[in-house]
C-alpha cells in the first residue's frame, strides 16, 4: 500500500479511505486476537497513523478517531498489554451509546477521563440517517415520498424539536429543489430498528413535490447545455436531468444530511413516471444501490413497430424533432445498422436484427438510437404493445424495462404470470401464459436450498397452479412454508431451469396485500421489476419486534418470570426447534406412550412442524402438547417456568437454568469431529464469544446423555462439563437396536411408502457432514449416473445433506433428497446400506449391523482442518473409499465387503455404542421423570 506521487488533496482521500477501511477492520482483529497480534499491528501501524493530516483523522467515526488517537499517542506496551483497545472495540459495537451536553452529542464510550472532550463529539461520519421508502406516487399531479428516517441512537418521540426536509441535487450549479416535508407517526420505525431502548415512533415522513420546479431547472440546463453546443456548431440535443434525493434531518440539537435509500419490496421498487407536454417525463427511479433519484427525462426515440418475418426482426423507431439521414443503433453494445428515414414531424427508423444472432446470445440488452453527431438516444416504449415471440423451444422478447426504456432478450419460454387470486382457505392460484405442453411443475426454492413443487395445469398456451402456503405437502405430510423469500421456477423438457415473470400489463393491478393464516403472513410480491417471490414471516405482536421489543422481554419479562414458581412442565427443544426428532423426539413420545399426562411443550421455530398428540401417535387419547413459538413472548415465560427442559443442543443465549429446574442436554451425536474446547479458535487468548457463551450454558446443565463410555470424557472435555453423565445409550436408537417385529416393519413400510421408494428396492442412503472450508458448494462427488449404470436397477438412492451444507444438486430421476425429511432415524431405519464420511451418523447406524462405506475423499484435508476424534482408518467398520468408482464397486460387492469388515463392525459396536440396546429411552425417563 503506497501513496506516493499523490497530490496532497488526493492523499487525503487515500487516508480516509484507508483508516476507515481495511486498516480499521484489521485493527479491530488484532485487539480481539490477544496481546500479541495488538503489539505486532501497533508496531507496524504507529508510524504511519502518525503522519497523517489531523484533519483526515478528526473527520472519522468516533469510534475509529479515539482509536487511533490511542495509537498514535501511547507506547506500544501499554496497548498491547493494557485492554484500553478492547474497551473501546467492545463498547462502540452499540451505536446507541450517545448523550447530549449543552447543544452537542457526544459518543458514551469509555476512557473520557483520560482524553479530551473533543475527541468524543459526533461528526457527520457518525451522524447517517438511516432511511426506508415505503411509497413512491403521484397523488393529484404531485410526487409523493412516503418512509421513514432517523439519526441511530437518537430517540424521536414527539414532533417537536424534529424536523426533516427532502432535498433534491441536481447538477452542481442547478439550485436544488426543496420538498414540502412533514414528520408523521411511524411506529413500524422502532420495532424494526436495531437499537435497544430507542424510540424512532415520530421518524416518518411525508414530502411532496409538484413538478414545475424540476421542469423550469430542466429548461433552464438544457438552454446553456443548447448554447455550449451551438457555439461547437452542433444542433441542439434535448438531454436527461437527474437529481438525487437527500434527507435532512434536525433532531434534538444534531443535523445530518443522508441519501434517501432502501425501498420497500413490491410496487414501491417500480414507481410509475409522469408524462408532461412536449414529450418530457418525470420518473422517480432507484440506483444499484437503492438510492432514489428523480429524472426529467425527454422522449428522443420511440418504438413505434414490431415485426417477425422469418429470420429477420424488425424493430421501428420515431425520432421526434429533427430529420437524420444517417446513424445506427446499439443492443447491449454491439452495433447494429439501422436504416434512417426522413419523415413528417421527425426521422424514421427501421432496425433489422438476425434472429439467428439473437437466439445465441445469453442476455438481452436495451436498445439505443444513435444518429450521426447526436449522443446515443435510449428507445421508450411509447404506446407500442410489448411482444413475445416464440422460435422453437426459446422465445424473443420486446419488452419495457422499470424505466420503461426497451429492451430486447431471447432465452427459454418463460411462464408468465397474469393473474393472482387468494382463496377464503390460504389457496394461492397463479394464472398466465406458457406456451408448449407436456408436463411441468412450480418450483419453489429458498435461499437456504429448501424447495417445495406444484403441478402446472397447461392447455393452449395457458398455465395455472394451485398451492396452499400454510399447508405444503411433503413427505406424506403437510408444512408451512418456512420464513423468508422464495423463487419460482420451473425446469423446460431440455432441463434448463427457467424463471416465471409477472405479465407487465398485470403490475398495476398486482394483489400484494399480505395474508395471515395460523399465524403466518403470506405475501406474493414482484420485486425489481417484474421478479415473483413469495415471502413468508411470523405474525409477530407488535410488542416483541425489533431490537426493543427483544429487550424489553430479555431485560424485564424474563427475569420477572424466572421469580415465579415452577410449573410441572417439559419443554422440548429439537435443533432450536427446528425440527420433531431424534432423541428429544425418542423421550417425549415415551412419557406419552406411559400416559404421562403433565404438560408438554414443544418450542417450533418458524412453523417448522406439529408435534402429534396421543391420538396422532396411537398411544390413545387425552394428551395434546403445547405448541409455542420460538422467540415469543411465551416462549420465555415457559423456559423461565417449567420443571423440565430436554434439548438436544444448545439453548438460547438469554436462558438460564434456576435452580430448581433440571436441564437434559441429550446432544445430537457422539462426537467424531472435534467440537466445543477442542476447537483451534476456542483456545485463543483472550476468549471469544462462542467460548464464553458455552460456558454460560453448560453450567445449567443437570444431565448429560453419553452414547458411550467413550463419549463421556470427549463429552466432558469439549464442553467443560463437571456434572452428572448417563451412560444410557441414544434413545433415538431404539427404533433401530430393536429386534424384527410386525410394529417394525410396519414401520418401514410406512417410511418406504413416504419416500415412493418401490417395494423390493435396495436403499442405499448417502448422508455426508459439512465442510467448515466449503459450506456453499453443492456439488455431489458421487456419480449417480454411474452407479445407476453399474448397478442396474432394483437401487434407489437416498441424499440427505448437512443442514449446514448447501443444498444437494441431484439429477434429475436418479436420487431422492431426503434432506428435509423431518427424522434422520428413519431414513437409517429403511436403508440397506449407508454411505458416509465423517458424520455421527454411523454410531446411530451401527446399531442396525447393515453395512456402512466411507467416502473420505478429501480425509487428509478434513482431519488438518477440522480434526477427529476417532482413527478411521484403524477403527472404522466399513473401507475407506476415496473416488466414487471405488465406491461404486463396493456397492455391487456389498456383501463381500460386509463380510469383510464384519469383525471390525462387531469391535465398533462394542466399542462406541455398547448401550444401544433398544432400551436406552426407558433407562433415561426412569432416571429423570420417575
Amino acid at each position: 500500500m503506497t501513496a506516493e506521487g499523490l497530490t496532497p488533496a488526493q492523499r487525503r482521500r487515500f487516508d480516509a479511505g484507508v483508516l476507515s477501511g481495511p486498516l480499521g477492520t484489521r485493527l479491530d482483529l488484532a485487539v480481539k486476537r490477544g496481546a500479541a497480534r495488538r503489539r505486532e499491528f501497533v508496531t507496524l501501524f504507529k508510524p504511519y497513523v502518525t503522519g497523517i493530516d489531523p484533519k483526515v483523522k478528526r473527520d472519522l467515526p468516533v469510534a475509529r478517531r479515539l482509536a487511533f488517537h490511542l495509537v498514535e499517542h501511547r507506547t506500544i506496551d501499554d496497548l498491547a498489554e493494557g485492554d484500553a483497545l478492547q474497551s473501546l472495540t467492545t463498547a462502540a459495537a452499540e451505536p446507541s451509546r450517545r448523550v447530549r451536553r449543552r447543544l452537542r452529542w457526544y459518543a458514551n464510550l469509555p476512557l473520557q477521563d483520560e482524553l479530551p472532550e473533543a475527541m468524543y463529539r459526533l461528526r457527520a461520519a457518525d451522524l447517517i440517517p438511516m432511511t426506508h421508502i415505503e411509497d413512491v406516487s403521484w397523488t393529484g399531479g404531485r410526487l409523493r415520498v412516503t418512509g421513514h428516517a432517523y439519526l441511530a441512537g437518537l430517540s424521536v418521540r414527539s414532533p417537536r424539536f424534529n424536523r426533516a426536509f427532502v432535498v433534491l441535487r441536481g447538477p452542481r450549479w442547478l439550485p436544488p429543489v426543496r420538498l414540502r416535508t412533514r414528520r408523521v407517526l411511524r411506529p413500524e420505525a422502532t420495532q424494526g430498528a436495531r437499537e435497544p431502548g430507542c424510540n424512532y415512533d415520530w421518524s416518518g415522513f411525508v414530502a411532496d413535490m409538484h413538478p414545475w420546479p424540476l421542469r423550469w431547472r430542466g429548461a433552464l440546463r438544457s438552454l446553456v447545455n443548447g448554447v455550449r453546443r451551438t457555439l461547437r456548431r452542433r444542433e441542439t440535443v434535448p438531454d436527461t436531468t437527474t437529481w438525487r434525493t437527500e434527507i435532512v434531518i434536525w433532531s434534538r440539537g444534531a443535523r445530518a444530511t443522508g441519501l434517501l435509500r432502501g425501498p420497500s419490496n413490491g410496487r414501491t421498487e417500480r414507481p410509475a413516471g409522469l408524462a408532461l407536454p412536449g414529450g418530457w417525463w418525470i420518473r422517480p427511479v432507484w440506483t444499484s444501490d437503492r438510492a432514489l433519484q428523480i429524472a426529467l427525462q425527454p422522449t428522443r426515440a420511440e418504438l413505434t413497430g414490431i415485426h417477425l418475418d422469418g429470420d429477420r426482426l424488425e424493430l421501428t423507431v420515431f425520432l421526434p424533432g429533427r430529420e437524420h439521414a444517417k446513424g445506427q443503433a446499439r443492443l447491449d453494445g454491439h452495433r447494429v445498422s439501422a436504416e434512417f428515414t426522413p419523415v413528417e414531424g421527425g426521422t424514421r427508423v427501421v432496425v433489422p436484427l438476425a434472429v439467428p444472432s439473437l437466439l445465441q446470445e445469453r442476455d438481452g440488452g436495451r436498445l439505443w438510437i444513435e444518429p450521426k453527431g447526436d449522443p446515443a438516444a435510449p428507445v421508450m416504449i411509447g404506446q407500442a404493445e410489448e411482444s413475445r415471440m416464440v422460435v422453437g423451444d426459446r422465445e424473443i422478447t420486446v419488452l419495457r424495462d422499470r424505466r420503461d426504456r426497451v429492451s430486447v432478450a431471447a432465452h427459454r419460454i418463460r411462464p408468465i404470470i397474469s393473474a393472482v387470486t387468494w382463496d377464503d382457505d390460504g389457496t394461492l392460484t397463479l394464472e398466465g401464459s406458457y406456451p408448449g405442453s407436456g408436463p411441468a411443475e412450480l418450483t419453489l426454492r429458498h435461499r437456504g436450498g429448501t424447495v417445495h413443487t406444484a403441478p402446472l395445469e397447461r392447455a393452449e398456451g395457458r398455465f395455472a397452479v394451485r398451492l396452499t402456503p400454510s399447508a405444503m405437502p411433503r413427505f406424506g405430510e403437510t408444512v408451512a412454508m418456512g420464513g423468508g423469500s422464495w423463487s419460482m421456477t420451473t425446469r423446460d423438457p431440455s432441463g434448463e431451469v427457467v424463471p416465471f415473470r409477472v405479465d407487465h400489463a398485470a403490475l398495476d393491478t398486482l394483489d400484494e396485500e399480505p395474508r395471515t393464516r395460523d399465524g403466518r403472513t403470506y405475501r406474493l410480491l414482484s420485486t425489481r421489476f417484474d421478479v415473483p417471490v413469495l415471502t413468508v414471516a411470523e405474525a409477530i405482536p407488535d410488542d416483541e419486534k425489533g431490537a426493543g421489543g427483544l429487550y424489553a422481554l430479555q431485560r424485564s419479562f424474563y427475569p420477572d418470570q424466572r421469580r415465579r414458581e415452577l410449573d410441572e412442565a417439559t419443554v422440548y427443544v429439537a435443533y432450536d426447534g427446528r425440527q420433531y426428532e431424534g432423541n428429544v423426539r425418542a423421550i417425549y413420545e415415551e412419557r406419552v406412550r406411559r400416559g404421562d399426562d403433565r404438560e408438554h411443550v414443544w418450542i417450533v421455530k418458524d412453523g417448522a412442524f406439529t408435534p402429534p398428540g396421543s391420538a396422532e401417535l396411537g398411544f390413545g387419547s387425552g394428551i395434546r402438547p403445547t405448541v409455542v413459538r420460538a422467540g415469543s413472548r411465551e416462549h420465555y415465560a415457559v423456559l423461565a417456568r417449567s420443571r423440565h427442559v430436554v434439548t438436544n443442543g444448545f439453548l438460547p443465549p438469554w436462558f438460564r437454568a434456576r435452580d430448581d429446574q433440571m436441564v437434559v442436554q441429550t446432544w445430537h451425536g457422539s462426537p467424531l469431529k472435534r467440537l466445543g474446547n477442542d476447537l483451534p479458535y476456542m483456545s485463543r487468548d483472550p476468549k471469544p464469544a462462542a467460548w464464553h457463551r458455552q460456558a454460560a450454558e453448560v453450567r445449567g446443565w443437570d444431565l448429560l446423555v453419553s452414547q458411550s463410555p467413550w463419549a463421556t470424557p470427549i463429552l466432558r472435555r469439549a464442553f467443560g462439563y463437571h456434572g452428572e453423565v448417563l451412560e444410557s445409550g441414544y434413545p433415538r436408537n431404539d427404533v433401530l437396536s430393536s429386534p424384527d417385529s410386525p410394529e417394525q416393519d410396519e414401520l418401514v413400510a410406512r417410511v418406504r411408502r413416504r419416500l415412493g421408494v418401490a417395494d423390493g428396492a435396495r436403499v442405499v442412503l448417502y448422508a455426508p457432514t459439512f465442510r467448515d472450508y466449503d459450506r456453499k458448494n453443492s456439488s455431489l462427488k458421487l456419480d449417480l449416473a454411474r452407479a445407476h449404470r453399474a448397478l442396474g436397477p432394483g437401487h434407489e438412492f437416498l441424499i440427505r445433506a448437512h443442514s449446514m451444507q448447501a443444498a444437494p444438486n441431484i439429477p434429475e430421476g436418479l436420487g431422492r433428497d431426503v434432506t428435509a425429511y423431518p427424522d434422520i432415524t428413519d431414513l437409517l431405519l429403511v436403508a440397506d446400506v449407508l454411505i458416509t464420511d465423517y458424520s455421527s451418523v454411523m454410531f446411530d447406524f451401527a446399531a442396525t449391523g447393515r453395512p456402512m462405506l466411507f467416502f473420505t475423499y478429501d480425509l487428509q484435508r478434513y482431519s488438518t482442518k477440522r480434526g477427529l476424534y476417532l482413527d478411521l482408518a484403524a477403527e472404522a467398520p466399513g473401507p475407506l473409499l476415496t473416488n466414487g468408482a471405488d465406491v461404486i464397486e463396493a456397492l455391487r460387492t456389498i456383501d463381500a465387503v460386509a463380510a469383510a469388515h464384519a469383525e471390525r463392525y462387531d469391535h465398533f459396536r462394542h466399542t462406541y455404542t455398547p448401550r444401544d440396546d433398544g432400551k436406552a429411552t426407558p433407562r433415561l425417563v426412569d432416571r429423570v421423570f420417575t
